[in-house]
């Protein structure tokens, strides 16, 4: 069983920038998007919207040595999924949300299911406001939140954020959020580098293979 991670924050708050300190050799990137990264980078990484591929890429990553994932800006897969909702009469817009949905849910199983247990998968998202104003991954529609509830599924869920401190990474709730992590793992507010959480995730599970510098 991998170790899931879900980033979120607005856009700006420094998600993709927090891939800056990673040694390119330390991890594998799924660019949803394919946007350029946020500083000066020769990474070559993935782009599809296709959950097979994504399911595929995870797969040959790992058998490959790959400790440490990214799936960058992976709420766009649900964005991607809702512009080609079929239309019409006829349309069966229902079975379309629900298999949105399932997609979404049965991509984090297969992380949790199939990749080695010391391996660490980030899924970044960006942020939207629940019922309670509390921060929470944006998705499409009310399927994922009321049927799902994505954060649910995660042990970790950090939240990025810029402020007159500068940027970090939240990572338990002040009320306001549904950023939570393992007691222990972290201070509540660190520096939003994932080089940072993921050597802090290894030492406290035991995992081994630090990232030096």
């Amino acid at each position: 069983m991998a170790i899931p991670v879900l980033l979120i924050g607005k856009s700006g708050s420094g998600k993709t920038h927090s891939l800056k300190n990673l040694p390119n050799e330390s991890y594998a990137l799924i660019n949803v998007l394919g946007k350029p990264l946020p500083f000066k980078s020769d990474k070559k990484f993935i782009t599809t919207f296709s959950y097979t591929e994504i399911q595929q890429a995870l797969l040959g990553y790992v058998n490959k040595g790959v400790k440490h994932i990214i799936l960058d800006d992976v709420g766009y897969l649900l964005t991607h999924a809702l512009v080609n909702a079929p239309s019409g009469k006829g349309a069966d817009i229902f079975g379309h949300y629900r298999d949105m949905a399932g997609d979404f849910y049965h991509l984090i199983m297969f992380v949790m299911r199939e990749l080695p247990q010391d391996v660490i998968v980030t899924f970044t998202m960006h942020e939207d406001k629940n019922d309670f104003g509390e921060a929470k991954p944006k998705t499409v529609g009310k399927m994922l939140d009321e049927k799902v509830t994505v954060e649910g599924l995660f042990s970790i869920v950090l939240q990025s954020v810029k402020d007159s401190e500068g940027y970090a990474f939240l990572t338990n709730t002040d009320g306001l959020s549904v950023t939570k992590s393992p007691e222990g793992l972290f201070d509540r507010r660190i520096p939003n580098d994932l080089k940072l959480v993921f050597n802090k995730i290894r030492e406290y599970y035991n995992l081994g293979g630090i990232i030096n510098e």
